[in-house]
This record gives C-alpha cells, sequence and structure tokens, in this order.
C-alpha cells in the first residue's frame, strides 16, 4: 500500500512515521522546501519525544519519503491523507478549510485507479461531503472514496497515543474504502485497539465533541479550584474525590492557567459556531470558551497580587512558556497573555523553558532568556510556575530561593508542596489550595475560638 502524506506539521509528520513504522511505503509531501530539506538531512522541525528515532530508523529503512513534488506521489498512492492545518478563521472564530480544499484541488488531476481521500485535519461537519462534492466536479469520472479519520493525537505522547489508542476512528460510507482503512490500521487491531467504523459525519462531529468535552473539564475544574481558594477546601482533594468516580474519571481534572495549544482552542470555537449555524447553539460549550479566556487575565492579575499589587520596576522568573509540557508549541499558551500583561505594568521578565525558546522568541518580544531555572531566578522579586515541566519539579527550593531578590513563588500548576516551600523560606502561593481560608477555617473550629 503507498501512502500520500499531504502535510509535514505535528498531525502529518507524527502519522508519517507511525504508519511507516507499521510497514507501509509513506511519502509525506510538504509545501514548505526549507522544512523537507530539514527532514530529508535528519532534522526534526517539532519536538516531540522519539520522534526523531521514529523518522530515522523509517527513512533509512526506505519505507518514509519527504518531498515537495506532489504529482508523482499522488498519482502512486491508494491512501491519500489531508493533514493540513485547520486554524481559527479571522473575525469569526470557525475553521478556516482553504488549505483542505486547496490540497483537494491540487490532487484532483493526479488521481489514478480507486484512491482513498482521508482527513486527518479536524474538520467542521459535511467537510467530508464538500470534499467529495469538489471532487466530482472537478474530476467527475475519477474512481474515489472520500473518508474521516481524526486523529486524537496528544503533544508530548503523541507516538504512545498513536501506537496504542483508545480507539480509531473511521468515518467511511464506501465498503471498498472501509476495506482499505481496515488494512491501514490492522497492525493497531492485531493489538486489540478497537478500530470503529462510523459515519462521516459521526467521525467529524466526534472529534469535536471529544475536544469540547475535554476542554470543558479544563474549564469546570479552573472554576472549582476558586471556589476552593474562597471556602478552604483543596482542589487536588476535591478531583481526587470526583475523579474517582469511574463515570467522571481523573482525566483533564489538573487546575492550571488555562488551556491552549493547536487544537482544544480553535476545536471549541469552531464546534460552537458550527452549533450556532446548525441553529442548535451549545451555550455550554460557548461559556468554556469564556471561562478560558477569562482564566489566563485571572492567573496575570493572581500574579500581581503576590507580588505586592504592583510589578512596576520588580523582576519575575517564569518558569515554562509552551502551552503544556514536552512540546515546543506556543499556540495559545497562557504565557501569551500573563507575561505581556506582566511586562505592560512595568516588569522585567525573566523565562527558562526546556524546548519552547525557538517558538517562543518571535512571539514573547523584550524578555530575558535565560538557560536555567537558577539563571532566570537570579534577582526575581517573584519567580512563576506556568508549564509542568518535569525538570521543575526537581528544583531545590532552598537554592531557588536563593538565587531570588524576593521570596514569592506562584505555582500555577501545584507542582510543589506547601510545605517544602515554606520550609525553603519561600512566599508560595499555589491555586485552590489556599493557606489562608485553610487557617480561617481551623480557628472557626478551635477549642479555643
Amino acid at each position: 500500500m503507498n501512502i500520500c502524506m499531504i502535510g509535514a506539521g505535528y498531525v502529518g509528520l507524527v502519522s508519517a512515521a507511525c504508519f511507516s513504522d507499521f510497514g507501509w511505503d509513506v511519502t509525506c509531501v510538504e509545501k514548505d522546501a526549507r522544512k523537507v530539506e530539514q527532514l530529508n538531512a535528519g532534522e526534526i522541525p517539532i519536538y516531540e519525544p522519539r520522534l526523531d528515532v521514529l523518522v530515522e530508523s523509517n527513512v533509512r529503512a526506505g519505507r518514509l519519503h519527504f518531498t515537495t513534488e506532489l504529482a508523482s506521489v499522488a498519482h502512486a498512492a491508494d491512501l491519500i491523507f489531508l493533514a493540513v492545518g485547520t486554524p481559527m478563521r479571522r473575525g469569526d472564530g470557525y475553521a478556516d478549510l482553504s488549505y483542505v480544499y486547496q490540497a483537494v484541488e491540487e490532487i484532483a488531476p493526479h488521481l489514478s485507479g480507486f484512491t482513498v481521500i482521508t482527513t486527518k485535519s479536524t474538520v467542521p461537519v459535511g467537510t467530508s461531503r464538500e470534499i467529495e462534492r469538489r471532487m466530482r466536479h472537478l474530476r467527475p469520472h475519477a474512481d474515489f472514496a472520500v473518508c474521516s479519520n481524526p486523529e486524537f493525537l496528544r503533544e508530548g505522547s503523541a507516538i504512545q497515543d498513536f501506537t496504542h489508542p483508545d480507539r480509531v476512528l473511521v468515518g467511511v460510507d464506501d465498503p471498498r474504502a472501509r476495506e482499505i482503512m481496515d488494512r491501514v490500521y490492522e497492525p493497531l487491531r492485531l493489538r486489540n485497539a478497537p478500530v470503529m467504523f462510523v459515519s462521516r459525519e459521526s467521525a467529524e462531529l466526534a472529534k469535536y465533541a471529544a475536544n469540547a468535552f475535554l476542554a470543558m473539564k479544563i474549564s469546570f475544574i479552573n472554576e472549582i479550584s476558586d471556589l476552593c481558594e474562597e471556602v478552604g477546601a483543596n482542589v487536588q482533594q476535591v478531583a481526587s474525590a470526583i475523579g474517582s468516580d469511574g463515570r467522571i474519571g481523573d482525566k483533564f481534572l489538573h487546575p492550571g492557567p488555562g488551556y491552549g495549544g493547536s487544537c482544544f482552542p480553535k476545536d471549541v470555537s469552531a464546534l460552537a459556531r458550527t452549533a450556532r449555524e446548525a441553529r442548535s447553539p451549545l451555550t455550554l460549550i460557548e461559556q468554556v470558551e469564556k471561562v478560558n479566556n477569562e482564566r489566563k487575565i485571572a492567573m496575570a492579575h493572581k500574579v500581581i497580587r503576590a507580588a505586592g499589587g504592583n510589578v512596576a520596576g520588580k523582576t519575575i522568573a517564569i518558569f515554562g512558556v509552551t502551552f503544556k509540557q514536552n512540546t515546543d508549541d506556543m499556540r495559545d499558551a497562557p504565557s501569551l497573555v500573563i507575561v505581556p500583561m506582566l511586562q505592560e505594568r512595568g516588569a522585567t521578565v525573566r523565562v527558562y523553558d526546556p524546548q519552547g525558546r525557538k517558538q517562543a522568541e518571535p512571539l514573547l518580544p523584550d524578555v530575558v532568556w535565560c538557560g536555567s531555572v537558577l539563571e532566570a531566578a537570579t534577582e526575581a522579586d517573584a519567580a512563576v510556575v506556568l508549564t509542568e515541566w518535569n525538570e521543575f519539579r526537581a528544583v531545590n527550593l532552598s537554592a531557588l530561593g536563593a538565587q531570588m531578590r524576593g521570596n514569592v513563588l506562584v505555582d500555577l500548576r501545584n507542582i510543589y508542596r506547601p510545605e517544602h516551600a515554606r520550609q525553603a523560606g519561600l512566599s508560595y502561593v499555589s491555586i485552590g489550595r489556599s493557606e489562608k481560608a485553610r487557617s480561617a477555617s481551623l480557628a472557626e473550629t478551635s477549642p479555643d475560638s
């Protein structure tokens, strides 16, 4: 089976590498000649654990190729995946499908024999039928079928997610296409991974619904964490208690500065707008988006309050700027809201991120980039944890305090224990674990009160 993967971005590159590791012959077609040169030279343009090893081994085995030339690859392909970007469209928040439809126009002249065209990109409901309509218009007599095969990869653990999925979802109406899609995922079926065949509309909507539900859990626990601070509860204990319920589950119940990344912001927005267009508004999902946007602003104010209510002339150390750990992705990262707000109020910001500097530098001007946590903390009045990189967990808090001019540590990921921070002489602020509220609660129940 010959597979053509159009797009060597995050989804395309990870999928191509994994499919080739299954034994299939995969060619990634990418318009960015510089990216193709990098990949052919063994340089991976994104950071994803183990991806470099997987790409290198399959290129060496002759199963994985990179090119800018579409014609011959599409002509020989049995299966063409569309893995191009579907960013949020300016002005209305809807998914921008221009790259998808452009790819359809470009592959149309080169189809030969029966070809399955499958969307890996996240696309709104009805996109598969629109691709089919456009292709019929361009090539009335071509023999093809259009499928939807959304990915459910988490950045930072994408290879594990691809090779050991909870499910593989395929939206297909054509029996020949179903046979080919069943064959391409046979290596996963042999590992007992469930391959679910559904209608194309169901597959398209399921992807958006899954991301919106996970985003809703994040916004929910973030609001619960605010309530915990007011009433003296501990959000981590609350999350553990409700997460132990099998109907709820413990994933995505970790409070933080708000979600970001390549999927949740744009998919929540696109789903809300699709629902409005269909005259079936999802007001709950619209509120999730609103809560998340407000969350990032609120966390900037939390840092300012912790620093004494005024950061003018102060130095703030920021630990981590990517939207999550184990990735260099800066898309809709909370740091893109929080850092500029601190700068606007007169703070000097010193930043360290293990992988994010290259992507973040153009987006966060006028910050001081550092090579370690302790370097970033040098002469800082306050330090802020924005991303939960594992190396931050191992930081010696006493050494951290010794590097700082002040002693304020704002932990927006709750990666430290309050008692350890206090023992190190730090004025520690976390989320959903208000020491003030807890002390007040203890005082009310004291026999001496």
